[in-house]
């Protein structure tokens, strides 16, 4: 093996990041992690009972603009890709975000009062528009940074570690404090006046230290090529993409159902509606404590053995539900919560992680960089199939027979605890079959690697190197 090529292999070897990296990476996720909690948690309620809007008009404000930023997710992933500047192709929009940040979240909570209901309508759907918009534009390069920030399989596991816990921390953070600093005022309007001017800005300023923070690679800044539709539908040709993608959307899509049920759960079955926050919390900092060890587990045993760990937990903490009846003692409710937590947050810091390296094998096909665009279909697919679970558990529910506000009947009561558990661990069970399939081990990635590295320099391969790259294009990409 010549010189250069002996470099081009020995190059990869060193891409630890330091811990200023890491932690200025996570704390770009503090708003991707808290935003949508307070607008799910506040925002209709926000709508109705303060701008004094009709519920099925605040509703139709939501739903027009999840629509507006699913379809923009893909669209900006290629965007972000095609951008070329002096900061790189992901940093530009974190500068462009800080102030934009700031803005669209204050917009969204300033109760405008204009006498006419149309004029409320269609100020708070411009915001809301706007919001959805900048989010946007932010998280897609965000989370498209990552598996350009390090090539190494362990550290991209350190990576999502450490922005999986600012996340779970905003995602606490931003579930209780926004009511209390509310309350503190007379109005409701000057409350969320000054709730949405302390997390604008709690949202925006960490971008200017993530900015700082992270260095993009020059020799991912390939030249531009003519732009084709098929772009968007490319990722699905890549089988390692797909049984990612499908990991991904089960597992979340349990989390969905989950989450949509517990509120009828706790109130009409376990009748202990008024401790369902509190359970929620400490499920998130069981999560949030359960970190290291997924990490621990992922560099030791592998990716997938950790998700695959993680979701079988999980799976057993919802047959334990089964065991929760209104009679049972608070403490076990909280022990399932913490239970579940060690399951979900394993879940959330692998398929992250794992998902950072399907752009390797994107470009061991396509010879590009296009994290962008497997970003934003990732993202777009994962809007997608949450709106659709949610309409089928509603669906469900309706059909079971509930009644608002009313006592249920025990038919409801018992299709009520039987989706709570056994519809995620169905969803689960489909998740870890395709983490099954699941095809690139730490081996295969160390070795995809050095082919990459190599034809990124333009250096011959050898035979035994294009005898693995031609194994490679069959069992990871099909």
């Amino acid at each position: 093996m010549s010189e250069d090529r002996r470099e081009g292999v020995d190059a990869v070897q060193t891409e630890k990041l330091s811990l200023k990296t890491k932690i200025g990476y996570g704390l770009g996720d503090l708003y991707g992690g808290g935003a949508f909690i307070i607008l799910g948690t506040y925002y209709l309620h926000f709508l109705t009972d303060v701008v004094k809007i009709a519920p099925v008009l605040a509703g139709l404000i939501i739903m027009i603009s999840k629509i507006w930023d699913a379809v923009t997710d893909p669209l900006m992933g290629m965007i972000s890709d095609r951008t070329r500047t002096r900061f790189g192709r992901r940093r530009p929009y974190f500068l462009l975000g800080i102030p934009l940040i700031f803005i669209s979240f204050w917009l969204l909570w300033y109760p405008v009062g204009f006498a006419q209901e149309w004029q409320r309508f269609a100020y708070m759907l411009f915001s809301y528009l706007f919001f959805v918009t900048v989010i946007t534009m932010v998280m897609i390069p965000y989370n498209a940074l990552a598996p350009e920030l390090t090539l190494d399989y362990n550290e991209r596991t350190s990576l999502t570690a450490f922005r999986m816990f600012f996340s779970m921390l905003s995602s606490v953070i931003c579930a209780i404090l926004p009511l209390e600093i509310v309350k503190r005022f007379d109005s409701p309007k000057t409350g969320y006046t000054a709730m949405a001017t302390f997390f604008g800005a709690f949202f925006a300023i960490p971008f200017l230290f993530t900015f700082l923070a992270t260095k993009e690679r020059k020799e991912f800044q390939q030249p531009v090529f003519k732009f084709n539709f098929k772009e968007f539908l490319e990722p699905f040709k890549n089988k390692t993409f797909v049984y990612v993608l499908l990991m991904y959307l089960f597992s979340f899509l349990t989390m969905d159902v989950i989450m949509s049920i517990l509120i009828y759960y706790m109130t009409y079955y376990i009748k202990k509606g008024n401790i369902t926050n509190l359970a929620l919390g400490v499920l998130l900092i069981s999560e949030i404590v359960f970190i290291p060890f997924w990490s621990f587990v992922a560099k030791k045993y592998g990716k997938r053995v950790a998700f695959l760990s993680s979701v079988m937990v999980w799976i057993v903490a919802m047959f334990y539900s089964l065991t929760i009846t209104p009679a049972s003692p608070t403490a076990l409710i909280y022990f399932f919560a913490v239970f579940t937590g060690i399951g979900t947050g394993g879940v959330v810091i692998t398929i992250y992680s794992i998902f950072a390296d399907v752009p390797d094998v994107d470009e061991l096909k396509s010879g590009r960089r296009r994290e962008g665009i497997y970003s934003g279909l990732f993202t777009f697919m994962r809007k997608l199939s949450s709106a659709v679970g949610l309409f089928l558990v509603s669906s469900l529910i309706s059909v079971a027979g509930y009644r608002p506000a009313q006592e249920q009947t025990e038919t409801f009561l018992l299709v009520l605890r039987l989706m709570f558990a056994f519809l995620p661990v169905v969803l689960l069970t489909l998740a870890l079959i395709f983490a099954l399939k699941y095809p690139l081990t730490k081996d295969l990635h160390e070795t995809l690697k050095k082919i990459l590295q190599l034809k990124r320099q333009n250096l011959e391969l050898s035979e035994e190197l294009r005898a693995q790259e031609e194994n490679f294009k069959a069992k990871l990409i099909g």
